[in-house]
């Protein structure tokens, strides 16, 4: 005994100072790999190219300029406004809808440099728009009427007057560019918080049908279901989730349709994050392919790296919001409104509208 306790030596403290340092960086080497990789991809392979097809083929000296606005986030090549830069994203029907040019879904993005996070206010499509006498979601078609390109120019202009706040960029998808991203990526899982059935789901290309001279048209319509849990989706079946309009109780409401359209958003930002994504070049440059295909924006190449980067600094911090209830009420004289389905504003201007707006984006 007495032996074993003179041939015990004490420990090495540096020897084990090394190891635990050692032990850690390779438990947490993934990480720096991953982060890596994250910077890679999601900054060149989405925002750089999608910003490299609207202006062209980008030479060695501007790719790596961009980036660096991507890891670095200079904010003076970015368009804002008390540290925040705001994006109108827009959904329309496109090629083979009877309104291709109807924007259904209208989100007013708003986006904080100081403390990164994300701000998502959907606004009704049917908000009566008295210059145009006509309904919101047709302020981009009535845009393209008056010049190429003048869709996104009214439409941003129109959601200023409404919301207080300006309008830095916009984006357009069209419904199959939504549908192709979707698929592309694998699918996306949404957890179905309320299930439904839609009895009147549109059909495409038979919006105008006779159906044989049936006075109910019930051929231009389909039973569509979902249940309540988490659901893996495809393209087809994210579009009808968020399209759908005429379902039974509280998911036949616009405002139950606004919010599945965010939760699909959401859901599309989580996988285009997620390692799946991220560690596949091929999925990368086909969704940018898809991208190239169905977008229209404003965004300029630097300010697409630095919202790249925003993006994914917020993928934890965002906050969704729909503009309805008290702020918005359907008028009972409805020959105003050319008889059609309107909201206006409750107080007789957007004012409240817009403190509302602004007390979600600057209480903090």
């Amino acid at each position: 005994m007495q032996n074993a306790e003179q041939s015990f030596k004490k420990p090495d403290k540096r020897r084990i100072v090394r190891s635990r340092i050692k032990r850690r960086l390779l438990k947490h080497i993934w990480l720096v790999r991953v982060g890596l990789i994250t910077l890679i991809f999601l900054g060149i392979y989405i925002f750089y190219l999608l910003a490299s097809l609207i202006f062209g083929r980008l030479g060695v000296t501007s790719y790596l300029g961009l980036i660096g606005d991507f890891i670095f986030t200079p904010t003076q090549k970015i368009q804002t406004m008390e540290d925040r830069t705001n994006i109108l994203i827009l959904g329309k029907g496109g090629e083979g809808h009877d309104a291709p040019d109807l924007t259904d879904t209208i989100i007013f993005a708003s986006i904080t440099h100081i403390n990164p996070s994300l701000s998502l206010i959907s606004l009704p499509r049917d908000i009566w728009i008295p210059e145009l006498r006509a309904k919101l979601n047709s302020t981009y078609y009535w845009g393209n009427q008056q010049k190429e390109g003048g869709g996104l120019i009214l439409t941003k202009s129109t959601v200023e007057s409404i919301v207080g706040q300006p309008v830095h960029y916009g984006l357009v998808i069209d419904f199959s560019g939504f549908m192709k991203i979707v698929d592309v990526l694998g699918g996306i899982e949404v957890d179905i918080e309320r299930g439904f059935v839609d009895e009147k789901y549109p059909v495409v290309g038979k919006e105008n049908d006779e159906c044989g001279g049936d006075m109910e048209y019930k051929c231009r319509y389909k039973t569509v279901s979902f249940e309540k849990g988490l659901l893996i989706m495809d393209g087809e079946t994210a579009l009808i989730f968020v399209r759908s309009r005429n379902a039974e109780g509280d998911e036949g409401t616009d405002l139950a349709r606004e919010t599945r359209q965010q939760k699909i958003l959401a859901a599309i930002q989580t996988k285009i994050l997620s390692s799946e994504v991220l560690l596949s070049p091929k999925k990368m440059l086909s969704a940018w392919e898809v991208v190239r295909e169905s977008i229209e924006t404003d965004v300029d190449a630097s300010a697409g790296a630095i919202l790249a980067r925003r993006l994914f600094q917020t993928r934890n911090q965002i906050e969704s919001h729909i503009l309805s209830g008290e702020l918005l009420i359907n008028p009972s004289i409805q020959f105003k409104y050319d008889n059609l389905y309107v909201f206006i504003p409750q107080a007789g201007s957007w004012e409240e509208v817009q403190s509302w707006v602004e007390g979600l984006l600057f209480s903090n």
